[in-house]
């Protein structure tokens, strides 16, 4: 502090109290230390300042730097002495367990079997546990880059196989002709007055088996995972190659043979569907129905056309003439239309598109891509957004990508398929100016649609819960049981 300064009241504890007081001490200026003034030449000098001192001269006991270090020493040796018998008590507790830890190892030989099969019994309990923290995701240790085998199971399950079944749907131009080329078989050289139930039938089998296909491919997906949850787990065996041999050889081939019984009870599944076909179902729509839907199926189709199917963040990347630039955008997909905006609060409409007549198909991405794209375009090669064919977007993760392709399905946007198929379509068995025809194959066409959604909602459901039972729950007993 500057000359003519009094400290007075702040040293003796009064202006400011703190519960340990205040210690004044005298430091060497700038010029002290220019001048080289010795340590022990300044600690005279600021003794004999607070001997001296008007003000302080009554405080100098408890004034200086010695008197400082004094306190300081005795608060550090306070401090030693609280925490001593903790800090004891903690070593000594390490030190009970450290010597019980090697007690075990004092008296056991490196060729004693029991030690041995205490050992592979613990590195085989590691491997179930880890087994079953990347499955059911227990544990404290989670990754954060990249998805685990079990949430990629769970994404097999929830979204990638409802997504392929949705995807297996008949084209409308294709079902309408077999209906139309059924119903007339049945009916032969007969003029038929009623619709024909056995054209229901049989196009209705037919869609029920093409759900098998999907049914089996998540099968083979959930195996994939699993062998590599088993390939993750061996990691931790590195060090006993034999082991580590022996153990994915047996875990493998045991998930090979639940993979033939999990795919025998699908077949199981499915034949039990084809064998019987219960029309008295609560949710099937019934013939009387049928018809009634199909007399007013343009009114329906009009009221539809607001239902929102799916929102979210997409990029766009037909922004500029720049290859790879995009821009993102909250795009919003109903039952007839697809709209995107600058925001998710929708007041600042970008673009407004209509999907009648639209396909979908999957575009590559450059090589240091980490997005996944498709974009929808029209078959008729005419320009789909300003002065592009195609509309192309893309998703951050193929979580998001698959479930905006399985809404597009839902309002009827469809992957693009081979033309060539088409082409080989007779007209005569496409084209028909026979009313009453036309009003069966609609009947027909709404009694497949109805009892197809209601196997299809069974099969979403029952897949999954047949692999878990007959696969991933009996994988996981065999740690326990049987290796």
């Amino acid at each position: 502090m500057d000359d003519g300064t009094d400290a007075r009241a702040i040293l003796e504890n009064r202006l400011l109290p703190l519960r340990r007081g205040y210690v004044g001490v005298v430091n060497r200026s700038q010029k002290d230390i220019d001048g080289r003034k010795d340590i022990k030449a300044a600690l005279a000098a600021e003794r004999k300042f607070f001997l001296s001192h008007d003000s302080y001269r009554h405080l100098a006991s408890k004034m200086g730097t010695s008197y400082l270090q004094k306190v300081l020493n005795q608060q550090l040796t306070n401090h030693i002495c609280d925490t001593i018998p903790q800090l004891r008590n903690k070593l000594q507790g390490q030190l009970l367990l450290l010597e019980k830890d090697v007690g075990e190892y004092k008296n056991v030989s490196a060729d004693d079997p029991a030690r041995k099969t205490k050992a592979l019994l613990m590195m085989v309990q590691q491997f179930s546990e880890n087994f079953d923290r990347i499955l059911v995701g227990s544990g404290d240790k989670v990754d954060t880059s990249e998805l685990s085998s079990g949430a990629m199971i769970n994404r097999i399950f929830h979204v990638q196989f409802p997504f392929e079944i949705v995807k297996m749907e008949y084209d409308e131009r294709r079902l309408r002709r077999e209906i139309s080329i059924t119903i007339k078989n049945a009916l032969g050289v007969r003029v038929g007055l009623f619709t024909p139930d056995m054209a229901f039938e049989a196009i209705t089998k037919k869609q029920i088996s093409r759900l098998k296909e999907p049914a089996l491919k998540c099968v083979d997906l959930v195996i994939s995972e699993l062998n590599n949850i088993i390939r993750q787990c061996g990691e931790k065996m590195t060090q006993y190659p034999r082991l580590r041999e022996e153990t994915e050889r047996i875990i493998s081939q045991h998930v090979r043979e639940r993979e033939q019984r999990t795919k025998d009870h699908v077949h199981l599944l499915f034949n039990v569907q084809l064998a019987y076909m219960n029309t008295n179902n609560e949710d099937f729509i019934g013939f009387a129905n049928a018809q009634n839907k199909a007399n007013r199926r343009t009114g329906e189709k009009k009221s539809v056309g607001n239902q929102v199917i799916f929102k979210g963040w997409m990029s766009l990347h037909n922004i500029s003439f720049m290859k790879g630039g995009s821009r993102d955008y909250w795009f919003v997909l109903t039952a007839e239309n697809f709209m995107w905006f600058k925001d998710e609060e929708e007041k600042e409409k970008k673009f407004y598109l209509p999907l009648e007549g639209l396909m979908l198909r999957d575009v590559e991405q450059g090589f240091m891509s980490k997005k996944h794209a498709f974009a929808l375009f029209n078959p008729d090669h005419r320009n789909v957004y300003k002065d592009y064919k195609q509309l192309e977007l893309s998703c951050e993760s193929e979580d998001a990508s698959y479930r905006w392709k399985a809404s597009f399905l839902r309002a009827g946007v469809y992957p693009e398929r081979n033309q060539d198929d088409d082409d080989h379509i007779p007209a005569h068995d496409i084209d028909s100016n026979d009313p009453v025809l036309e009003r069966q194959v609609e009947t027909i066409r709404n009694l497949v649609d109805s009892y197809t959604a209601i196997v299809s909602k069974q099969v979403r459901d029952i897949v999954p819960k047949t692999i878990m039972c007959l696969m991933i729950k009996d994988v996981s007993n065999l740690f326990y049981n049987g290796l």
